[in-house]
């Protein structure tokens, strides 16, 4: 997947989606708690099932209101084509000849894997550690990016250290000891990196509100299995557990993983994994 995250042609400060970012980070790092709390009611998979689900259907009003406003559009194949260098279809590699609807597929997966992993893992450790580690993706982002051939600035790689000293200091007290949740939390930093650069690669040829509703659609069904053959959920659990949900899927899910889409669409990952 040859995505263009680093290019030249984003030298230019975005600063609508630099802040679209930094706003989507400040309602992911309010999210640790509710997803701790919530599981105090039902399993993971039925957490993250629901609340996927809810920040799908929490987005479909919003697109034709978005588009008639000028801010979201449909994707343009002409555009994609000449964006890309070729001249028909058949000249794109096919992740790309459907953008909307591979992108929305293949971020799904990722973020259904990402998701899965660190609600699992919140079980067995603390939030501030559960934070730190996943975080860890801002380490791993550039590096996925140097095997796909993105240019990584220096810069870039000083931010991340100064980064992860950072967050190590301000989430880890007492002591860092590796458990049997930190694993889960390792796999889940990788999964989040991927999909920020499968984000990258897609929003700016798409619907980044489709592309958002699309890959949370993919990420509940996809729980739904594993929710009905692993756990025993119940409607008095997930209602019990509502006021979590309703944030998770609302604001964390339906708002924050979309004002990332968005800020995709002109902010390369590495730095945008250092936001976010």
């Amino acid at each position: 997947m040859n995505t263009k995250a680093d290019s030249p042609g984003k030298e230019k400060k975005p600063y609508l989606h630099l802040f679209l970012l930094s706003i989507a980070a400040v309602v992911w790092g309010a999210s640790f708690v509710s997803q701790s709390v919530g599981m105090a009611h039902i399993g993971p998979f039925t957490y993250n099932g629901v609340r996927m689900l809810m920040g799908g259907t929490v987005l479909l009003p919003v697109i034709p209101m978005l588009r008639k406003l000028g801010i979201s559009k449909k994707a343009d194949m002409a555009d994609i084509l000449a964006a890309k260098g070729v001249d028909t279809i058949e000249d794109l590699p096919w992740y790309d000849r459907k953008p909307q609807l591979y992108g929305g597929i293949i971020a799904g997966i990722a973020l259904f894997f990402a998701s899965s992993f660190q609600q699992y893992a919140i079980q067995f450790t603390t939030t501030g550690k559960a934070g730190f580690i996943t975080s860890l993706y801002v380490v791993l982002v550039p590096i996925f990016g140097i095997f796909l051939g993105h240019r990584i600035k220096k810069s870039d790689w000083l931010g991340v250290s100064f980064a992860l000293v950072g967050l190590y200091l301000l989430s880890i007290k007492g002591g860092f000891h590796i458990s049997h949740g930190d694993f889960f939390l390792i796999l889940c930093a990788i999964f989040y990196a991927i999909h920020i650069i499968v984000l990258n690669h897609y929003s700016p040829m798409v619907d980044g509100i489709l592309l958002s509703s699309a890959q949370f659609f993919v990420v509940g069904l996809i729980s739904l299995v594993p929710m009905f053959t692993l756990e025993s959920p119940t409607w008095a659990a997930v209602i019990a557990a509502g006021p979590q949900l309703l944030y998770s899927g609302v604001l964390s899910s339906g708002v924050g993983f979309t004002l990332q889409t968005i800020g995709l669409q002109r902010v390369p990952p590495t730095q945008a994994s250092l936001i976010t």
